[in-house]
């Protein structure tokens, strides 16, 4: 028009980044409404909400201590989530995830890292990054079958849990873990138990109820400090004798498997003795080894 200057209208772009923009800073504020402070830890905590991705926004909290993230059918983990060097904790159960990045393994101050009841089908060897991990929890995520051999290089990890996945065999990452006390690969599709799981000096309790186990290696007395030894449901004929050198175990449970020898144990004088007993604990095992050495 003359004498006027025609007001110049936002291009499609620039809208969009604006959108962009604000939407950025609603996911943050949304973000930040999730954070708490618990036993002196800054901890994002999001349950029982529907966050299939996590926002780019979410990157600017680099200081987070602990996810807590739980059914919000989370499908991926960001590949930022290398920028959180000050995490301590990561507990994603219970989610949708199908695969770890690799860049987990630049989290070298991660303690914890808790993906059981997902859909991992494999891990990454970065993940041995991670050298001050001490507990893993890699549960029910049915199609796992194999770690990476590189895991063995979690010099403090002592806590792994593996239990209801499709595992055939004890990975030798997990034979060789220095530090390794306590294993469950219950439920999975174990059919024998290898001779050098001696290397796994410092185990005290091992869960593998519900596999195929059809007998047990000469060399499983050589595991000094096994305390705990779980072999229910699986499809042992018979309990070797030299499990009677092992002197710290404190409870096993032999129950539902399919062994040759009918061993009854003698009734207690005293009914609440009777009560207590492990009917196929300790001291059935003893008697059957008694019994096979007749």
């Amino acid at each position: 028009s003359a004498g006027g200057s025609a007001v110049a209208r936002p291009s499609g772009l620039s809208l969009f980044r604006v959108t962009v923009v604000w939407q950025e800073r609603i996911n943050m504020a949304r973000l930040k409404e999730k954070v708490v402070n618990a036993e002196g830890r800054i901890v994002l905590k999001i349950e029982n909400e529907a966050w299939k991705s996590l926002p780019n926004a979410l990157q600017q909290m680099s200081y987070l201590q602990e996810w807590q993230i739980h059914r919000t059918g989370l499908e991926s983990i960001p590949r930022f989530v290398g920028v959180f060097d000050n995490l301590l904790v990561l507990d994603l159960s219970r989610n949708s995830v199908r695969e770890i990045p690799k860049e987990i393994g630049q989290l070298t101050k991660l303690q914890e890292l808790y993906i059981s009841y997902n859909r991992l089908q494999q891990i990454p060897h970065e993940l041995a990054g991670c050298k001050n991990l001490e507990k893993l929890d890699l549960a029910v995520n049915r199609e796992l079958c194999d770690l990476p051999e590189q895991l063995s290089q979690l010099q403090r990890l002592y806590h792994l849990d593996l239990s209801m996945n499709r595992f055939t065999c004890i990975p030798l990452a997990v034979i060789n873990m220095p530090a390794l006390e306590w294993l469950d690969m219950g439920s999975n599709k174990l059919q024998e138990l290898p001779d050098d799981m001696t290397r796994m000096e410092k185990l005290h309790t091992i869960w593998l109820q519900r596999n195929g186990i059809t007998h047990l290696p000469e060399t499983i007395s050589k595991l000094k400090n096994l305390s705990t030894l779980v072999l229910t449901s699986n499809k042992l004929q018979k309990i070797p004798v030299c499990m009677e050198e092992m002197f710290n175990l404190r409870f096993v449970n032999l129950r539902d498997n399919p062994l040759r020898l009918k061993v009854t144990l003698s009734e207690c004088a005293n009914p609440e003795e009777e009560e207590d007993r492990e009917l196929f604990g300790i001291e059935f095992m003893q008697a059957y080894i008694q019994e096979l050495k007749k």
